[in-house]
C-alpha cells in the first residue's frame, strides 16, 4: 500500500512492458523502477533525506515523471506547484510549505525566487538536476501507508489554497478505484494532457500500475490539437475535466474527431447536455465521478451503466450522506452538502498542512451540493459557495450554466451573482460563443426561459472571449464575481447595456 510497493509489484508482473511514454522518453516497467531507484540515489547525493520537502514547477515532461517516483522511492515528500502561481499566492504556497528543494523551468524558478524561496534550486535544462544514471540506485525507503508522499495545494477558487497532506495508500486507492471504474486492462494506452500538479493525472501513474497499461503524459491541453495527439499516443483511454468538452465540441467537425483508437474516458463533472454528441461525434464514452484531492474516487459510473447529468453511485469501500447546513440529513431528492467517509484505510488524505490528523473513519466535508435520488445515483448541484441567493430561491449555477451551454450559439458559460438594487443576488452569465457564431442576448434569454424557473433566468449576460481559467480548467468564478457587472454587460431588464454598479463584498 506505498507508491514504491506499487511500482516494485508492476516490475516484477509487468517487466517489460511499457509504462511510460513522455515526450521522446519511453520506459518500461522494470526501467521505471530502476529510474525511480537512480533518480533517489541522485536525490540522497545531492543532500535530500526521507521527509524532506522537493517542490516542482515545470509542465509535463520526464524530470518531473522522475521526481514523482523518485521521491516515492527515497521517502521524500513531493510538492508539485501550479505553474500559474505567481506574486502573493506562490509566497503564500512557499511560506506554507517550507520546501528545502525545488525544481523549476527557467522563468517559474525566477518566480519562485522573487516570492522568496532560498532553498536548493535546480533549473530545468541544467547540469545540476537529479536524473537517472548520474548516481547509483538506492533501495527504496520503507514507508508505511499513512506517510505522506505527496503535498497538493487546492485550486483556492473559492478561499486561500490548503495544502492537502495526501498518503501512499491514498494514491494506491486512487489507482485501484479508477482502474475499475474505468475497466482498465494491460492492453489499454492511458493519455493525459492534465498537468502533474493535479491530482487527476498524478494519480494516472497509479492507475496504469495497477493493471500494467501504458501512461502517456502529453503536451497542455489545446482543443485544436487534442485528437491529433490522442491518435499519435494510440490511446485507448482519455483524461478530461468537465470543461474541456464543451471545448472540444464547439471546435469544427473534421477527419481527426475519429482518427484515434479512444473509446471511453475518465471527465468528471461533464455536462449532461454534451455526453450524448461527445459520443456520437468522437466515438468515445465520458465516465463521470465525484473524488477530491482530499478524497477519492466515492462516487462513480462505468463505460458500461450511464446516466448523464448524474455522477455515479456510491462505491465500494465508503459511504456518503447529503446534509443540511446543521449537518441534518436530508430526504432523497432534496438537494444538500455531500459528506463522505472512507471504510479503507488512508485511502482519504490524512489532514490539511499545519493541522491536525485527522481519524481515516471521520466523516469529510466536500463543499458539494448534490441531490441523492431514490435509486442511489446522485446529481452534482453546485459548490456550496456558488449557489445564487435570488428572490428567496437558491439558484444553481451548475443548472444555469448547462442550460445556456444547451443553445447552439454558446461554447461555455459561467454563472456568478452580482449586486442586485433589492436584496440578495442577481444573476449573471459570462458566455463564450462558438467560433463563427452570433449570439443574441434575447435569444439566449428566450432559450432559457424554456430550460429554467423564471427566478434562475439570468438578468446579465456578457460575451466575453474567453473565460478566465486555472491551469486544470476550472472557472475562475472569484475573477468573474470581483469584475461584476461591466459596461459591456447586456441587462434583461432594461434591454440595454447598463453603467458599472458597486459589488457584493
Amino acid at each position: 500500500m506505498t507508491v514504491p510497493g506499487l511500482l516494485a509489484a508492476a516490475a516484477e508482473e509487468f517487466g517489460d512492458r511499457v509504462f511510460l511514454r513522455v515526450g521522446d522518453v519511453t520506459r518500461t516497467y522494470r526501467q521505471s523502477r530502476r529510474a525511480a531507484a537512480e533518480t533517489a540515489g541522485a536525490l540522497a547525493a545531492r543532500g535530500c533525506r526521507p521527509g524532506d520537502r522537493v517542490a516542482v514547477m515545470a509542465g509535463n515532461r520526464i524530470e518531473f515523471v522522475d521526481l514523482i517516483l523518485g521521491c516515492a522511492w527515497l521517502g521524500a515528500v513531493l510538492i508539485p506547484l501550479n505553474t500559474g502561481l505567481r506574486g502573493q499566492g506562490l509566497r503564500h504556497i512557499l511560506r506554507e510549505a517550507e520546501p528545502s528543494f525545488l525544481l523549476a523551468e527557467a522563468e517559474a524558478a525566477d518566480r519562485a525566487v522573487e516570492a522568496g524561496f532560498r532553498g536548493t534550486l535546480w533549473i530545468v535544462g541544467e547540469d545540476d538536476v537529479p536524473v537517472p544514471g548520474e548516481a547509483p540506485a538506492v533501495p527504496s525507503t520503507p514507508a508505511r501507508p499513512e506517510d505522506t508522499v505527496f503535498l497538493l495545494f487546492t485550486s483556492g477558487t473559492t478561499g486561500t489554497p490548503r495544502g492537502v497532506r495526501c498518503p501512499h495508500a491514498q494514491t494506491v486507492w486512487w489507482g485501484r478505484n479508477v482502474a475499475d471504474s474505468l475497466r482498465l486492462t494491460a492492453d489499454d494506452v492511458l493519455h493525459t494532457c492534465l498537468p502533474l500538479f493535479h491530482t487527476n493525472a498524478l494519480n494516472t501513474l497509479a492507475h496504469a500500475m495497477t493493471v500494467g497499461a501504458t501512461c502517456v503524459i502529453g503536451e497542455r491541453f489545446s482543443a485544436t490539437r487534442y485528437w491529433d495527439q490522442v491518435a499519435e499516443s494510440g490511446a485507448t483511454v482519455v483524461y478530461l475535466l468537465g470543461a474541456m468538452a464543451p471545448m472540444l465540441l464547439a471546435q469544427p467537425p473534421g477527419l481527426h474527431d475519429r482518427s484515434h483508437r479512444a473509446w471511453r474516458g475518465l471527465s468528471p463533472a461533464t455536462p449532461a447536455s454534451a455526453w450524448q454528441p461527445f459520443r456520437e461525434r468522437f466515438g468515445v464514452t465520458l465516465v463521470d465521478g465525484f473524488g477530491t484531492t482530499e478524497t477519492n474516487l466515492v462516487i462513480g459510473s462505468t463505460p458500461e451503466a450511464q446516466r448523464p447529468g448524474h455522477i455515479g453511485t456510491l462505491r465500494d469501500g465508503f459511504s456518503a450522506r447529503v446534509v443540511d447546513e446543521h449537518l441534518a440529513p436530508v430526504p432523497d431528492g432534496t438537494a444538500g452538502e455531500l459528506v463522505v467517509r472512507s471504510h479503507r484505510q488512508f485511502a482519504f488524505s490524512t489532514g490539511y498542512l499545519g493541522g491536525h490528523e485527522r481519524q481515516p473513519a471521520s466523516w469529510r466535508r466536500t463543499g458539494d451540493r448534490v441531490i441523492r435520488e431514490p435509486d442511489g445515483s446522485y446529481r452534482f448541484v453546485d459548490r456550496v459557495k456558488d449557489v445564487i441567493r435570488r428572490r428567496g430561491e437558491n439558484i444553481s449555477s451548475y443548472e444555469v450554466e448547462s442550460a445556456v451551454r444547451s443553445h447552439p450559439a454558446v461554447a461555455d458559460a459561467a454563472a456568478f451573482p452580482v449586486a442586485s438594487e433589492l436584496a440578495e443576488d442577481e444573476v449573471m452569465v459570462a458566455v463564450l460563443p462558438r467560433p463563427g457564431s452570433v449570439l443574441d442576448p434575447r435569444d439566449l434569454v428566450r432559450h432559457c426561459e424554456r430550460e429554467l424557473p423564471a427566478f434562475a433566468v439570468p438578468r446579465f449576460i456578457e460575451t466575453v472571449p474567453e473565460l478566465p481559467l486555472t491551469e486544470t480548467g476550472k472557472v475562475r468564478k472569484t475573477v468573474l464575481r470581483e469584475r461584476g457587472v461591466t459596461a459591456a454587460a447586456w441587462d434583461r431588464a432594461t434591454g440595454v447595456s447598463p453603467v458599472v454598479r458597486p459589488q457584493p463584498g
